[in-house]
Formats: C-alpha cells, sequence, structure tokens
C-alpha cells in the first residue's frame, strides 16, 4: 500500500460509503471490507494505521449479531467505532449495552468533553448537534474508558480509551445533519492515527497510469464510450496512459439531450486516440417505431446498442483489454469482491462474442463519483463532461412517456436545454444532483394570445440524494422555476402547461419511467 490507509469495517450499515467517502475527502485512503470478509492476518498484513467500524441493524447482544475478536483492539491499532460499532467495542471489551428507554432518531443536541481528541477542536463547541440513529445504548463502559459525550437522553454518547486509542460515537459523524462531524473524524485520523493525508488526485493519477501502461504493454484497448463521467473520465485516464492503443467507440443513440452527442465528440477531437462515433438514430428509432412500454423500450434500446457497438468491433479486430468504468460504490454493493463479472455484463449489456480479449481492466474500480470528477479535473477533460448530470442508458427515450416521434424528441431537447441552462444561471448546477424535464403523453387546454390551444404537459423533476437510493426533491427558488417554466412555454413549441414533480424516492423512483 502506497498510500496511507484506513480500513473501514462494514457491519450493514446505511451510510458506510459516506463514512468511506468523508474519510477519503480529509484525503486519507481508505477501503470498505465486510467484517465477516477479512481475518485478524489479513488485517495484520494490510498494517492500517486506522480502522473503522459502520453501523449496523441488529443489537450487539443478539443471537448471531455480527462481531470482531478480541484481539483487534490489541493489534496498537487506533479504532473508532461508529453507532452498531461502537456499541460493540463496548460489548466485545466487557462493557455493558442495553435497549433505551427513550429511543434516539435525528438531530439531538449533544454535549462533548473537550478532553476528548475527537472533540478538543478549537471550532468544536462543547455543545452541538449530532443525528442519531439508535434503539440501543451503552450503559456502561469497559474497563479503562471514559465517557466523551451524552444527551438529554443518552448518558454515554461517546467513550474512549486515550492510551489504547479507541474511541466510540453513538452518533453519526459522516452526515451531514451532524455539526462539526467531519472534523471530528478528521482530528481521528489526523490526530489519533497521525495520517498526514497523502491521498490526492495528482498522485492517483500518476500511479494510475504507470500501472495501466505496465500492465497493457504493447497492446490494444477497446471502451464503450457513453459520454457519462465515468466513461468520459476513464477515456482521459487510458488517453494519458496508452494514447492511440485504446479506440473508444461512441454509439449515438439519437435520445441524447440537445447537442451533447457533438460535445462528446468535440470534447475529444485533440485526445490523442482512436475515436469513432456511430450515428444510429435512425436504427434505433426504427426499432422503437409503435412501442411504448417502458420496459420494452429499455430492453430494445440495450440489445440494438449492443449489436451496432459489436459491428463496429469486428471491424476494430483483434483486442486485448476490454476497459470499464467500474466505480467504488459498485465493487462495495457487490460486497462479494467479483464486481468484474458482475459490471462486464451490466455495463456493455453482454460482451460481444467476438471480442478476443485477456481481460476487464477498471482503473476506477476504487474512485467515488466526486473522486472521478476530480481526476477528470486533474486530466484536463472540458467542465462539460466532468460535471455532466446522470444520465440513463436508454437516454431521452425513457423520458418520452409513450411511443418516441422526431417531433417528441425535438420537443423534450428543447425543454430540457432551457430547463439546464436556468439551473446553470441560478448556480444550482453543483447542489442539485439529478435534473431534467419528462414529456408526458398529457394534453390539456391553454391559451396564448387569443387562440385556445391543446398541447403536451411538461413535468420537471430535480432532486438532492447522496447515494441515489433515496432521493428529496430540491427546494429550487421559485423565482427559477417561473423563469424556466415561462421559457419552455414560450420558446418551446407545442408545450402549453408545466409541472414540477414534489415526490420523493421512495415512493416514487427518480426517473419516471
Amino acid at each position: 500500500m502506497t498510500n496511507e490507509y484506513v480500513l473501514i469495517l462494514d457491519f450493514g450499515g446505511q451510510y458506510n460509503q459516506l463514512i468511506a467517502r468523508r474519510v477519503r475527502e480529509c484525503n486519507v485512503y481508505c477501503e470498505v471490507k465486510p467484517y465477516n470478509k477479512i481475518g485478524i492476518d489479513e488485517i495484520k498484513k494490510l498494517s492500517p494505521k486506522g480502522i473503522i467500524f459502520t453501523g449496523g441493524p441488529q443489537s450487539v447482544y443478539g443471537e448471531d449479531a455480527p462481531s470482531v475478536p478480541k484481539e483487534i483492539f490489541e493489534l496498537g491499532i487506533p479504532v473508532l467505532g461508529i453507532c452498531y460499532g461502537s456499541q460493540l467495542m463496548a460489548h466485545v471489551l466487557g462493557g455493558k449495552v442495553e435497549t433505551c428507554k427513550v429511543s434516539e432518531y435525528g438531530k439531538t443536541e449533544t454535549f462533548y468533553d473537550k478532553k476528548c481528541a475527537l472533540f478538543a477542536d478549537a471550532e468544536i463547541p462543547e455543545s452541538a448537534i449530532s443525528w442519531m440513529s439508535h434503539t440501543d445504548f451503552i450503559s456502561a463502559v469497559p474497563e479503562g474508558f471514559s465517557v466523551a459525550a451524552h444527551t438529554s437522553n443518552c448518558p454515554c454518547s461517546a467513550m474512549y480509551n486515550e492510551e489504547k486509542k479507541l474511541y466510540a460515537v453513538q452518533f453519526h459523524p459522516e452526515v451531514n445533519h451532524t455539526q462539526f462531524g467531519v472534523k471530528m473524524l478528521d482530528s481521528f485520523l489526523k490526530d489519533v492515527c497521525c495520517c498526514t493525508g497523502d491521498w490526492t488526485m495528482e498522485n492517483y493519477a500518476e500511479k494510475s497510469i504507470k500501472e495501466i501502461r505496465e500492465k497493457v504493454g504493447s497492446g490494444k484497448v477497446l471502451l464503450a464510450l457513453s459520454g457519462g463521467v465515468d466513461s468520459s473520465v476513464l477515456a482521459a485516464l487510458l488517453s494519458k496512459a496508452i494514447g492511440r492503443q485504446l479506440t473508444c467507440i461512441f454509439v449515438d443513440h439519437g435520445f441524447m439531450r440537445k447537442n451533447e452527442g457533438d460535445e462528446v465528440e468535440a470534447a475529444f477531437k485533440d485526445w490523442d486516440i482512436n475515436f469513432v462515433r456511430v450515428n444510429a438514430k435512425e436504427q434505433f428509432m426504427g426499432k422503437l417505431r409503435g412501442v411504448s412500454d417502458p420496459e420494452t423500450k429499455r430492453k430494445t434500446i440495450g440489445e440494438e446498442f449492443i449489436r451496432v457497438f459489436e459491428a463496429e468491433a469486428k471491424k476494430i479486430g483483434h483486442v486485448d483489454f476490454l476497459a470499464q468504468g467500474t466505480i467504488y460504490p459498485d465493487v462495495i454493493e457487490s460486497g462479494a469482491g467479483d464486481a468484474a463479472v458482475i459490471k462486464s455484463h451490466h455495463n456493455v449489456g453482454g460482451l460481444p462474442d467476438h471480442v478476443d480479449f485477456k481481460e476487464i481492466i477498471e482503473p476506477l474500480r476504487m474512485l467515488f463519483k466526486d473522486e472521478t470528477r476530480k481526476l477528470g479535473q486533474e486530466l484536463g477533460l472540458s467542465e462539460t463532461l466532468v460535471w455532466r448530470q446522470p444520465f440513463p442508458g436508454p437516454g431521452l427515450a425513457i423520458r418520452i412517456i409513450g411511443e418516441i416521434t422526431d417531433d417528441k424528441l425535438e420537443i423534450l431537447q428543447d425543454a430540457d436545454w432551457i430547463f439546464r441552462e436556468e439551473i446553470a444561471k441560478a448556480g444550482l448546477d453543483r447542489s442539485i444532483n439529478q435534473y431534467f424535464a419528462v414529456l408526458t403523453n398529457n394534453r390539456s387546454v391553454g391559451v396564448m394570445g387569443d387562440f385556445r390551444t391543446y398541447d403536451y404537459t411538461l413535468a420537471l423533476r430535480a432532486v438532492e440524494t447522496t447515494d441515489f437510493m433515496t432521493a428529496e426533491f430540491s427546494r429550487i427558488p421559485y423565482e427559477v422555476l417561473e423563469a424556466a417554466s415561462r421559457r419552455i412555454v414560450n420558446e418551446v413549441k407545442n408545450i402549453n402547461r408545466v409541472c414540477y414533480d414534489i415526490t420523493t424516492k421512495p415512493p416514487a423512483t427518480i426517473e419516471w419511467e
């Protein structure tokens, strides 16, 4: 391990990825491992600077509850337990964990002992809001530990053993709702674990380029370039590493956002790669004629993409490596460490049989999305692609309710472009995680000038989320929505009504189809 390393043991907590992201934000490299997939001997070999236990849904005193051997606390490695992880530390070391008389959920005023290293930073006050989510609590700390925080209902919201460098917090410092939470994590990493913070995208880029060159040698690499953030950053990285040994196939199915196909092509025009753009709109539209069911749309587009990709790959001939934009959330969610197998079928929809490659290479597989964007900036990729909004594989085809026609596609492209432009003008384009327009199949009566209209209703959707598994609708200021609505109705033909979707996920999904 060339970088300082922190190990995160996952006990099934909903915030496991978020903990890792926060550690990386402190410029410390970390990896998430399932608690039951790594033993003491492997931990010793990894020699982490620190270990963090995540939360989890179970009770530590329950039958078959996730646990760790006591030896992990005797390695001389600092440990931080969070939520379930804090209770597990207490339970294994001889403390007592019981059911709360009053459970704590959400924002909770918490009182901190400033003598504890986690809370010693001058910016952290003696009391602040933390995010709680627990029905059990530490009723008695283990021998050698001191209570470091409490709330009105929980007598031990944090504990520590300074001599052994063992720390535990009942709340979630990784969640934005916990005030000064990142500072607490940074204090653990820098003051307790003695990390210097040597994890940067500049170092990662240099290291990755060197590793890619060593692995690929004189071989050829094929990449299916969607124009999304992950595949675009991967194309830029591979370009720096192997130049014209890389061929990128960009299948433009015609359902991109306004001008987006041209933007993708322009972004890679001067890069030292073989870039192949396949304009296949007519081919895809032909397959979708008369199709209105969303699942049928998805399957049809996915299958046709493979056929087009397959035909173009045949023209290239022998390929040694297939590159994929797998990122770290994919690896964590696989759990079994076999993400390459899963993603080889997910990313390309099923690999073409004729492509004879040695193996799949995934240079981004240890990066989170925000780190992937930082890497893109480090490599000089255009801001347009680095900050591109998440976009479904079938594109606008599943943002047009019902059958797709050329007229509907043009209407949606124009309306969506206006909405995105107004969001950017308001400075909200990087704070809203996903925003787009949907052309519904509903028509309604309107009036423009002295004339009656009977035109389409357009829906606008914008969400804020950390993991895309759950999402809140974005509270866009009314004046921004009004400007977008006014422009869309005035500038786009056949739309006379604009609605804003204020549904959370769940019960809704982010996309409409």
